[in-house]
């Protein structure tokens, strides 16, 4: 039973520590058993409210379709009934490769109620896709059908038959999504991209034999929509998703998720927010959906308290118009939450306010890197809206710190722990090996625990060193992260190992290259790294993309940085502008494509200097070897000489 202080905080959302330790002690509530029961239990508490809205493009925002609770779940439930039909069990893979789309949510939950769900990048290229099916081992792929305009069927299509575990194949057509008039065009021009394909032989010629073909749409309509026909009973340790992570090099590995460690994630998600998620809520997605962020923060979070979830356009944020139309999309929905990524407030800020209508905003959620501390004031200052800087990793779910809505927000920080999940920084020697734990505001690793931290990766060896046994019992992931606590529970990054810069031994942090920069007036964003040195292994050097219509020399912003940085061996060798910063598919900025950048130039150089001639050099990332360097020599230079020039730098390289 809680107690009156863990009831009201259970009402009004977490405010201090102290919150947290009361609605421990109340003790853990019993939870739903699966994510499917979760969306159950939030439609229950308005059926007929709405669940989910989508609108196809900016231009037509105030026309979306909606789902209510009872026709959301429907649609859930015959997806489940379908995938039991055609053989998906519990221990069954379906991977979806699928832009932002009602249909993806009906396969997310719908698949988990069935079996397993693998989301994959729909950014990514076939040959990379297959190698990922084959590691999922899925027997299922959801995919869009041709289309054009669209890229995902000719990416995959010619690597189905090296799949040897897929048997099926469900086809998503966008037409299905087009209303009026234009339902017929768009058919139409579907049938003439196949036409276009795969002549007479259509979409079945060109599948292999083994896999049977579906159509999304007609595939569903005849289950049955209030039950399961299979009858299963879904336990809480039952798989539930496979979800890609690994960082930016090399493959991704594949977590292995639990419907107790989404549950559990989404359930303390909302106990720290409180009721300011709740009924007729609205909630912005406009993250793409292979990811565990808008899965869970805009997914499951706000369906498990009855909310409406908004999707905005097939490409989420990326959409053309979304952002230049988004406070016109926050006042016709009444937008009170959303969630992002720091390079979408630092475009936000040059998206005019004026005249719209943004009092609905309560707060908007920032994770996935570090935010400089010059966006968020600019930010809060213009909108008036509160960013809630969190916390979170694929493997640990989702959110694991946030900071507190109702309490103390403090800038730069990423908040404090959800209720039941521990978290700390510590100290472990050069093996990995336990230690110590940290004293307030000592740096250190930072390490998880509770019923949200995943069972591990799918390959048994890359779990290898994730586990810290602290000597308590508990089962405590590595984050990778370097972090410090303060006295009141507050947690702050300090940086990754593999982010920081390291200059002769001496640690640089690239924030403290990045911030100054964005307090510079022509600056939108920035990227700080490590150029190799034979000397001093790595010097900083740091990318700028400009606001659009501003303009700055590299030179000019070397000259304001060697007066802002007060940290001599910080100061770049070089600031490089380029026209757009390289993101990853949810808007983080992709350092290892400006890292490797600044290694083929490095080698290049060397090279040269080496009076060796190239034709090409290109330096790629390899999921086992790390960062690998292709070189062709140009004809009749010296391979030998070539290997010595080289080998003065720690990478693999490989001569053509």
């Amino acid at each position: 039973m809680d107690t009156p202080h863990a009831a009201a905080s259970a009402r009004q959302g977490i405010t201090t520590t102290a919150d947290i330790e009361a609605i421990e002690r109340a003790g853990l509530p019993e939870l739903p058993v699966s994510t499917y029961e979760m969306i159950r239990q939030g439609a229950a508490m308005d059926p007929d409210g709405p669940a989910l809205s989508f609108f196809l493009s900016a231009a037509e925002l105030h026309k979306p379709e909606t789902w209510s609770y009872r026709e959301f779940l429907a649609q859930i439930t015959r997806t489940a009934n379908f995938l039991h039909r055609i053989g998906v069990d519990k221990d069954t893979v379906v991977a979806y490769v699928l832009p932002n789309l009602p249909e993806t949510h009906f396969v997310i939950w719908g698949g988990q109620a069935a079996g397993i769900v693998a989301a994959l990048n729909p950014l990514l290229e076939g040959e990379a896709l297959a190698e990922l099916l084959k590691a999922a081992n899925a027997h299922v792929l959801v995919t869009l059908a041709p289309f054009p305009g669209t890229d995902l069927w000719s990416k995959l299509q010619p690597h189905l038959d090296s799949v040897e575990s897929l048997r099926h194949l469900v086809l998503v057509d966008l037409p299905d999504r087009v209303r009026g008039l234009k339902h017929y065009a768009t058919r139409f021009m579907q049938a003439r991209e196949t036409r276009r394909l795969h002549g007479s032989a259509g979409l079945r010629g060109a599948v292999p034999a083994s896999i049977t073909l579906h159509h999304f749409k007609q595939a569903i309509a005849n289950e049955n929509p209030d039950r399961f026909d299979n009858g299963r009973v879904i336990h809480p340790d039952d798989a539930s998703s496979f979800f890609c992570t690994g960082g930016t090099t090399g493959l991704p590995k594949i977590a292995m998720r639990t419907h107790r460690n989404e549950v559990f994630d989404a359930w303390s998600g909302g106990k720290f927010i409180g009721d300011d998620i709740a009924p007729r809520t609205v909630v912005y997605c406009g993250l793409p959906l292979f990811h565990v962020n808008a899965v869970m923060a805009t997914g499951l979070l706000p369906f498990s308290k009855g909310a409406h979830v908004v999707l905005g356009t097939p490409q989420g944020y990326r959409g053309e118009g979304v952002v230049k139309r988004f406070w016109e999309i926050v006042e016709h929905y009444g937008v009170n939450f959303f969630s992002g990524v720091p390079t979408l407030y630092s475009a936000l800020l040059q998206v005019p306010i004026a005249g719209r209508k943004l009092d609905s905003l309560q707060y908007g959620l920032c994770g996935a890197a570090p935010m400089s501390v010059e966006v968020f004031r600019n930010f809060q200052q213009q909108t008036g809206l509160k960013i809630l800087e969190g916390y979170g990793l694929t493997e640990a779910t989702c959110i694991s710190s946030i900071n507190p809505p109702h309490g103390e927000r403090r800038i730069g920080s990423i908040g404090l722990r959800l209720p039941f999940q521990d978290m700390k920084t510590v100290v472990l020697d050069d093996s990995g090996a336990y230690e110590r734990d940290c004293a307030a505001d000592e740096a250190g690793v930072l390490i998880v625990s509770g019923p949200n931290v995943f069972i591990g990766y799918r390959i048994a060896e890359q779990n290898r060193d994730l586990w810290v046994d602290c000597g308590d019992g508990k089962r405590w992931l590595n984050t990778g992260d370097l972090a410090r606590q303060d006295a009141d529970g507050y947690f702050w990054l300090v940086g990754r190992k593999k982010e920081l810069i390291i200059r002769g031994g001496h640690n640089i942090d690239p924030l403290v290259i990045e911030e100054p920069l964005y307090r510079h007036p022509a600056v939108e964003l920035a990227a700080a790294i490590g150029r190799p040195d034979e000397y001093a292994g790595e010097l900083p050097v740091v990318y700028v993309q400009l606001k659009d219509g501003a303009s700055a020399t590299e030179d000019e912003l070397l000259a304001y940085l060697t007066k802002q940085i007060n940290e001599r061996a910080a100061i770049p060798r070089q600031v490089h502008i380029i026209d757009a910063m390289p993101l990853t598919g949810v808007g983080k900025i992709f350092k290892p494509e400006l890292k490797n950048r600044e290694i083929s130039q490095v080698l290049a150089l060397a090279l040269q200097e080496a009076g060796v001639k190239t034709r090409s050099i290109e330096a790629v990332n390899d999921g086992q070897k790390g960062v690998v360097v292709n070189v062709q020599l140009a004809p009749g230079a010296s391979a030998e000489t070539a290997r010595q020039a080289l080998g003065r730098f720690p990478f693999f390289f490989q001569l053509d």
